[in-house]
């Protein structure tokens, strides 16, 4: 039988069971009171709301991207048009948002309408100066993250264990390679201070001992000096050690602050260029460049020389001419959900110059203008040129998929200004993230919350940061090969790249 007459015999029973109602997907029973429509005006708005303020949007609908973004919107609208529950329609949601594989692009926690008042907001926690333990934890100062190596390189034979990473911040370490170069490791597990509470320890000590007194505000002032200052205490142990080469272990760290681009002047005593920055251009942004417009004002108040006055008034002019020129309405984004188009800097993208990732300059000297306060106004890591240099051989970043934010803007600095070469796995790709706090974006239906991110940083290269950073030495996770295996392979991988740099006899002390 010709299959066009097997067809056309099972036509009346074909008919009967089209007649019958669909199940729905997932086996799951239809809501009673679900409403299609509502969803999909949902849908509509979170795309509106992306082309009006989601910072890498072109970049996401460029193929250098790796993301198809018309493909997400049409399994998206798929999923929509088969949901016949809530459950459904919300994954098909959630879905959607983490198909761009931006970390920072995230769904916030669900919040629920109170049926009492809410509860009122404590006051502010008193602080004992003679309870600094308890003093520091009220302070926020805890480690958030895993202090351990993100690979066991404690285990290998002949490791030496020199800071824990608890009592002494930066669990710091010696382990000798296959042919007897001494490799030191050094872990940053975050870059945000108050993940160090040996710091506020040792901050809370040292005003203490001079009979100041103890106050939130006079730790803040002061914790970023001992956290760089034991930073480069560290790596000037480990060139004493005789360590040829350092790893910087930045795997499992989700980030920080802005000391993932300062930090870099510790590895090195050659000038460092922070990466370009961009601000969306949508109102948000307009917080960001009032803040520094602000820092400009305050620096100008402390009457510098003329010449450092003149570099504050440029700086603020330029802030207020950005932030002047962010449009009512961002160039038409809509594209993104059609056709991919190529990512250019100078093509639709809805952007806004916003200087570096430093701050106005690029970098700056300290002593820039003569003046200290000018010249960290205009390039924030000015302010730790003291550590500067405290390393100045070999280094290489240890990173993992679990590297996100402000860790990648350790690692993309560091391997764009030719500071060290990357080993492990590429990134996470969160990217830049945010530079001011804006509203969440809350679906009028579902309530279904969403952060949005507002900057974005640029590689050497013009791309941005947020499609990760790919290593020079590529060495994944092995079938068949345990975690300390995977250590030693990382040493014996550098220990070969520094052989072939130079010969064994000439890797000697060119790290002091």
């Amino acid at each position: 039988m010709s299959v066009n007459r097997a067809l056309r015999s099972l036509g009346p029973v074909l008919a009967l069971l089209a007649a019958i109602p669909c199940a729905p997907a997932h086996g799951a029973e239809p809501d009673a009171g679900y409403d299609a429509a509502a969803w999909r005006s949902d849908f509509d708005q979170i795309k509106a709301e992306l082309e009006r303020s989601y910072v890498n949007l072109a970049w996401m609908g460029s193929p250098q991207s790796g993301i198809d973004v018309p493909r997400l919107e049409r399994r998206t609208q798929a999923a929509l048009a088969t949901a016949t529950t809530d459950a459904e329609a919300r994954r098909a949601l959630q879905d959607f948002v983490k198909g761009f594989r931006d970390g920072h692009l995230s769904e916030q926690t669900y919040l629920v309408k109170p049926a009492t008042p809410v509860w009122p907001e404590p006051p502010a926690a008193v602080i004992d100066p003679r309870d600094s333990a308890s003093g520091c934890a009220a302070l926020g100062y805890a480690s958030t993250s895993s202090i351990r190596f993100s690979l066991p390189f404690e285990t290998l034979p002949g490791f030496t264990l020199l800071a824990d990473g608890i009592t002494r911040p930066f669990r710091t370490g010696l382990v000798a390679a296959p042919n007897a170069t001494r490799i030191g490791v050094i872990r940053i597990h975050s870059f945000e201070q108050t993940a160090f509470p040996a710091v506020c320890l040792a901050a809370w000590a040292k005003i203490a001992s001079s009979g100041q007194p103890v106050t939130a505000a006079a730790i803040e002032g002061i914790t970023d000096d001992i956290w760089y200052g034991t930073l480069a205490a560290a790596l000037a142990e480990l060139r004493a050690q005789g360590a040829k080469a350092v790893i910087v272990d930045v795997g499992m760290n989700s980030g920080g602050n802005d000391s993932g681009d300062w930090s870099v002047r510790l590895f090195t005593d050659r000038p460092v260029d922070s990466s370009r920055m961009m601000m969306v251009a949508a109102p948000v942004s307009g917080g960001y460049f009032d803040e520094q417009i602000g820092e400009m004002t305050k620096g100008l108040a402390k009457a510098p020389k003329p010449e450092g006055r003149s570099a504050l008034e440029q700086a603020q002019q330029f802030f207020m001419r950005q932030k002047a020129s962010i449009p009512p309405k961002r160039c038409d984004l809509s594209w993104v959900w059609r056709e991919q188009r190529p990512w250019r800097l100078d093509a639709c993208n809805g952007l806004i110059d916003a200087g570096f990732a430093d701050g106005f300059k690029s970098r700056l000297p300290r002593n820039a203008y003569g003046d200290a306060d000018v010249a960290q106004r205009l390039s924030w890591a000015a302010s730790v040129d003291g550590f500067a240099g405290a390393w100045r051989g070999p280094a290489y970043v240890l990173t993992d998929a679990q590297t996100y934010s402000s860790a990648e803007m350790f690692a993309a600095t560091m391997r764009d200004n030719q500071v060290a070469r990357t080993i492990g796995v590429r990134t996470g790709g969160d990217g830049c993230g945010f530079m001011t706090k804006g509203a969440p974006l809350v679906l009028a239906h579902a309530r279904l919350r969403f952060r949005i991110p507002n900057c974005i940083r640029l590689r050497a290269d013009g791309t941005d940061e947020v499609a990760g950073i790919a290593p020079d030495f590529p060495l994944p996770p092995t079938e068949g090969e345990s975690p300390r295996a995977r250590a030693a392979r990382v040493i014996g991988t550098l220990e070969q790249d520094l052989i072939r740099a130079a010969p064994p006899a000439q890797i000697t002390s060119s790290a002091h």
